[in-house]
């Protein structure tokens, strides 16, 4: 399948070169001489074909610029090319499913629905938050209110794709929907308006972590 590994910035000097902002946890596995990226379908793709520009690019140069990945592609010689690319998204052929044991990519984990260990409906994952230390489902509540879960098995003991749905054992206050906690809008839009396709992102279920409850996500940022 194909998933989104990053957004093309500006152009880098004269041969054509283009910063990116990543969309992947793997960078040194998708970024490679050789490696065949897409122009995800959508505006910019087909602004590129009216202009007679590439949407299939090919690296031929990978390299790191003051912590900024730095790409060359064989269809884009110049920066004149470089300049046109810019904004968009590409994606590349990834594995159907995660090379990591207990991890799932965050498409895959976003949109499913949560219960408790009773088979009692808590609410729907909306989005994945990843932090240094564990990764965290934001889980919507059914009054609108969204809160954040650690990813570990003593918390989230069971995820099930085929049955779209995941168990959460809940300790007190984790879950809870404080009156004064205004419902929270996830929205995993970036600024070309609407939800980006699925990114090359994945969360790992942790044996042990933070367990304390968390606090509300904070309003107005961005999803995973």
């Amino acid at each position: 399948m194909r998933l989104v590994v990053a957004r093309i910035g500006r152009a880098h000097g004269i041969l054509g070169e283009v910063t990116v902002e990543l969309r992947t946890d793997v960078p040194e596995q998708r970024f490679v001489p050789g490696a065949r990226l897409f122009v995800s379908d959508g505006a910019r793709h087909r602004e590129l074909i009216a202009s007679g520009l590439p949407t299939t690019l090919t690296v031929t140069r990978v390299r790191i610029h003051r912590e900024t990945f730095l790409l060359g592609f064989a269809e884009v010689r110049d920066r004149t090319a470089a300049e046109a690319m810019r904004d968009a998204l590409v994606e590349a052929e990834v594995p159907d499913e995660v090379d990591e044991p207990d991890a799932w990519y965050d498409h895959q984990l976003v949109g499913l629905a949560v219960h408790d260990v009773d088979g009692a409906l808590l609410g729907e994952v909306v989005g994945i938050e990843h932090l240094p230390a564990q990764d965290l489902l934001v889980v919507r509540r059914p009054a609108g209110h969204e809160r954040l879960v650690p990813f570990v098995k003593a918390l989230v003991p069971d995820v099930d794709l085929e049955t779209r749905r995941v168990v959460v054992s809940a300790p007190v206050g984790l879950l809870d929907e404080p009156e004064d906690d205004a419902a929270k809008d996830h929205d995993g839009g970036d600024v070309t308006g609407g939800h980006p396709p699925p990114a090359d992102t994945h969360a790992q279920r942790r044996s042990a972590g933070v367990t304390q409850p968390q606090p509300s996500r904070p309003s107005g940022g961005d999803g995973a």
